[in-house]
């Protein structure tokens, strides 16, 4: 989140917008602006957008969606209020986490097909 955050800030800069001239385009006070940027108030989706818009900044350049070791996570709770969440991560860990999930499978299926050959022999063996 902070990276976002810092970015806004960045761009804000760029711009030659102050905190008061955001506060007004967010129809917020100065002071809650300032605590957005700052991090005391987390940052919802709608507002994100519309910090995107007048900056006149693409949202994935502002979520830095292309960064290949992060993932964003977008999520609505439901009253219209949604956070965006940054998780770095790295791909180590995601690999990991497929791999014991395909041994597990692969185990499964092997314990199955032991199962029905012994089932087979069994049948054979009544006949």
């Amino acid at each position: 989140m902070e990276k976002i955050i810092e970015k806004i800030a960045q761009q804000r800069s760029k711009k030659g917008y102050t905190f008061e001239n955001m506060a007004y385009e967010l129809n917020i006070t100065p002071a809650a602006y300032r605590k957005i940027e700052t991090g005391e108030t987390k940052l919802s989706v709608e507002r994100l957008m519309k910090i995107s818009e007048i900056l006149d900044e693409d949202l994935s350049n502002l979520l830095d969606i292309n960064n290949k070791n992060t993932i964003h996570n977008l999520s609505n709770e439901g009253n219209g209020n949604g956070y965006v969440e940054v998780i770095n991560n790295d791909y180590k860990d995601i690999i990991k986490d497929i791999k014991e999930t395909y041994d597990k499978v692969i185990q499964s299926k092997d314990e199955q097909i032991k199962m029905l050959k012994e089932q087979i022999n069994f049948l054979k063996e009544i006949r």
